[in-house]
């Protein structure tokens, strides 16, 4: 089964790509890597959570919208060559917590991008992984992805 036909199966719909909120490109490719700039839970351009985890924002909620930020980032994989099938490997991501004082669970919230991409696509999906707690995210979001791909060659 091909990982488009995947995330069909799993009821997912991945969003428009988003589009970048400063001076940045929403990724670059060298050679047969992909970097993926910092992804945010928006939909359709407007922000879906916002806060601290801790204080604002439950963990399961934190769980959630990490899964939302990784659609994002997949769209962006798919707006930079074309198709989820060309998803080699997820190589590495790093996921960045907004979180409240004495907030120590940021790894289960990077966990819903971390389990949606095993998910996905299986063992490709199974990637190295830092996951950060920060005082402060752009827009006041409580979650930012960026994700490191290795992409077969175009056929």
């Amino acid at each position: 089964m091909s990982f488009e036909q995947r995330v069909t199966e799993l009821g997912l719909i991945l969003p428009a790509p988003p589009k970048p909120v400063a001076t940045y490109v929403p990724y670059a490719q060298v050679g047969n890597l992909l970097f993926l700039s910092g992804v945010v839970p928006t939909r359709d351009g407007r922000i879906v959570y916002q806060g601290k985890l801790g204080r604002d924002v439950s963990k399961e909620e934190g769980y959630e919208a990490t899964k939302l930020t990784l659609l994002n980032a997949l769209a962006n994989i798919r707006l930079a060559v074309g198709t989820l099938d060309r998803v080699k490997q997820i190589v590495k991501m790093t996921g960045y917590v907004a979180s409240h004082d004495g907030f120590v669970e940021q790894p289960s919230v990077i966990n819903g991008a971390s389990d949606l991409l095993v998910e996905i696509f299986g063992d490709a999906g199974r990637h190295a992984r830092v996951a950060v707690g920060v005082a402060e995210l752009p827009l006041g979001v409580p979650v930012e992805l960026e994700l490191i791909v290795e992409v077969l060659p175009a056929s």
